[in-house]
């Protein structure tokens, strides 16, 4: 299944990650690059699950997912577009590494301590890619 526009293609062979996931992933990734740039509108999500084969509910929980991450952004009834590159995500990052690093001096670890827990789990998600 793939998509004309965006040039998506899901992969819907066994082993292979979940369609929205998938979806998620590839959106993303374009958004970053530049090859989706900031207020380009994306299909409907109707429009795209008839495209790709995919249930509706399949889309939104992507579109969801991605919004979350401040990749989209929708605009109501305008539609649902590539949000501005990396304010939404820089943002969202910083909370994060706020909200661990309140944690870790909880738990009374050091700034070594941290920083070694935060680059194990760093390295361990971007080499699973």
């Amino acid at each position: 299944m793939s998509s004309t526009n965006l040039k998506i293609a899901i992969d819907g062979s066994a082993g292979s990650a979940a369609p929205y996931e998938q979806l998620r992933a590839q959106i993303a990734a374009r958004a970053r690059s530049g090859k989706l740039p900031a207020g380009f509108k994306l299909p409907t999500v109707r429009g795209l699950a008839e495209e790709l084969g995919l249930a509706a509910n399949t889309v939104a929980k992507a579109y969801r997912a991605l919004e979350a991450d401040g990749v989209i952004e929708t605009r109501g009834r305008n539609g649902t577009f590539v949000a501005a590159a990396g304010e939404g995500a820089a943002r969202e990052a910083a909370s994060a590494a706020q909200a661990f690093a309140e944690r870790v001096h909880r738990l009374g670890l050091t700034e070594a301590e941290a920083i070694a827990a935060a680059t194990v789990a760093l390295r361990a998600r971007y080499a699973a890619k």
